[in-house]
This record gives C-alpha cells, structure tokens and sequence, in this order.
C-alpha cells in the first residue's frame, strides 16, 4: 500500500463563542478555548478553528467476525473489516474494548502507535479481503467522526456495508449525518444506563443522550443491537434493566437484541457478575416484551445462541460469539416458518 501524506483535517458539527468554539460530536458539548482540546483529546482549536488530530491514525485493522462486535443478526458469520482510531469521550475503566491501556487511549491517545490510512485505503482492504461490512470498533468512533462518515460514504459508492459500534453519547446532528450511510449499529449501555454509574465511571452526567441517538437511529431505519454490562453493585439493578428493556420493547421494537454482557473482575475492586444475575436478567427481559435477549459469560452460556420466538427451536448456535452451526432459511425458522429479525 503507497504511503499517502497525513493531512490534518477539520472537524465538524463546532460553532464559534465568545473566547472558544463549541463542539458538539460529543453529548458533552465541551466548551474549547483558544489552544485547547476537548475532552477526548482528540480534537483541538487552532485559531478558533476546530481540527480533528486523529483523522486515519488507524491503531487497528483486523479482519474479524462480525458476531465479534456483539451483532449477531447482521449478515450472521460474515467477514468484517474492524477499524479503530484513537480516542473515547468517557473516562472509564469499563468501555476500552482495545488493548491499549487507558492511560493511553483516554489521557493521551495521539501516544498510540498507529498507521495512516485514508478512508479509500480502508475501503480498499475490506474489498481485497472479502469483507462483507467495515465495522468502526475498538475505541468511540464519534470522536474519529470525519474519519468514519468520509470512509462510510466511500463504502457505499460500492457493495461494502458499514457497521458502528459506539456508546451512543452524541447529539443528534452527527448520526442524522453519519446515518445516511450506515447499516448497522451496536449501541453500548453500562449498568442499565444506570445514573451514578455514568456520573462516577463515565463523568457523564447522565445516560439520556443514548436513548436520544438510539430513537434518533431507529427513525433512520439503521438495524440495531444493543449490549448492557451487568455491573455487580453499581449497576445491577433488576428494575432498572427492566425499564432499559421495556422501552427497548416500546421504542424500538420487541425484535431489537439486546446482550446482557458479564462483568469480568479486573483493576476495579468489584466482583464478576454471577452467572445467576444474567439469567435472573434475561428472563425478565423477555417477560417484558424482548424476544432475542442474549448472556455473554464465562464459560459460555446456551443464551448465546438464538431461539426461535415462536417455537424455541435453536436456529443459530454459538459459542465463544462464534456461530457453530446455522439452520436459518431465507430468515426464517425452519421448523414452523416464523419470521426471525435477521438481516442477510
């Protein structure tokens, strides 16, 4: 691949204030004085200009599984292209999906080593490689927005799908824009969305803005998942799942998956969550309307597979978010017929 020059590129969706402009990719909204970064450290304002410093700083590329990003009813087994560029607009120790350590990605991400690529370069490699989708991973791609709306929009010139996986903390301009070109979406919620976690963890104040961007998605007709991270005494409230899942059910639809994702004990003096809870979870969930609710633990649990709403039979098997075995028939169930929420 020929070495193209780094440019630096000009952010979006910023306006001019007195002393500062204003940045409003983030649900933040940071205020940004002359000189100054945002938040992530990702963005900067030169002259009253807002520049992104992170545009194609790529610190992973892989081809992956789709099922990898917790979307298992988007072309189901499919090989994607995982990009990710440094950056996240949360401080927390739950959201750094990369193995880089927080230190870098949060206080200094331009520190990460990376390769430049542009966004054609990217769209390039996931044809040469077979890839069904490019899937914008790994760190928040919203505050690499440039990057992933300009490589979005060259994808759909062809036949590559493109897919997100964010924690939705954004204003409604950016994925009104970034939809356009967008197939699929995994939204992350952590504790149920619960509030003194996202204030604690997240320095967040609250997790209002992702019901925003996920109403905001929905009305686009962009398929959705969404994941929730069972978090032992901070975010493991049943009543509170079941409200995060009864407007899932109301506002999205009763056939929007959603994953119920196991702690696992780390830095943090907080236990992994018992497998017991998950499954205390999920029932309720499906009580309250949800008809594909998944467990992800250790060891692997049967609810990683999917189970046909109307007769239980087990129509994917997986293992690992690896899909074992598939009994899918043009998305439906081939043993009473029944349409499954499958995209293929």
């Amino acid at each position: 691949m020929a070495k193209v020059k780094e440019e630096l590129e000009e952010a979006q969706f910023w306006k001019k204030e007195r002393n500062g402009i204003r940045d409003f990719v983030s649900a933040r909204q940071d205020f940004i004085p002359k000189g100054k970064m945002d938040f992530s450290r990702t963005r900067e304002n030169r002259d009253n200009k807002l520049f992104t410093l992170n545009f194609g700083r790529a610190v992973a590329l892989n081809v992956e599984k789709i099922e990898k990003s917790n979307l298992f009813h988007f072309y189901p087994n499919s090989d994607s292209l995982f990009a990710g560029l440094p950056g996240c607009n949360f401080k927390s120790p739950f959201c750094s999906d990369f193995e880089l350590s927080h230190k870098v990605l949060h206080d200094n991400p331009l520190d990460a080593k990376y390769q430049y690529h542009t966004p054609e370069q990217v769209v390039a490699t996931a044809e040469k490689k077979g890839c069904k989708s490019i899937t914008f991973n790994y760190t928040e791609p919203m505050v690499w927005f440039e990057f992933a709306f300009k490589t979005a929009r060259y994808a759909h010139r062809g036949n590559v799908k493109t897919t997100l996986v964010t924690n939705g903390y954004t204003t409604e301009e950016p994925i009104k824009k970034l939809g356009k070109f967008l197939d699929a979406v995994v939204v992350k919620v952590f504790g149920s969305g619960n509030t003194s976690l996202y204030k604690k963890y997240m320095s967040a104040d609250s997790a209002a803005p992702i019901y925003d961007t996920l109403k905001q998605l929905h009305k686009q007709k962009i398929f959705i998942e969404i994941t929730n991270l069972i978090v032992p005494q901070v975010g493991d409230n049943l009543d509170e799942c079941r409200s995060l899942a009864s407007w899932i059910s109301h506002e999205l639809g009763a056939e929007t998956p959603l994953h119920l994702i196991q702690f696992q004990k780390g830095e943090l003096d907080i236990p992994s969550t018992p497998i017991a809870t998950l499954e205390r979870f999920a029932e309720e969930c499906r009580r309250d309307g949800l008809r594909y609710v998944y467990i992800h633990s250790a060891p692997p649990h049967q609810d990683e597979s999917t189970f046909c709403h109307n007769c239980r039979e087990l129509v994917v098997e997986r293992k690992n978010s690896a899909v074992k075995k598939s009994k899918i028939i043009d998305n439906r169930c081939p043993k009473c017929g029944f349409r499954l929420n499958f995209v293929s």
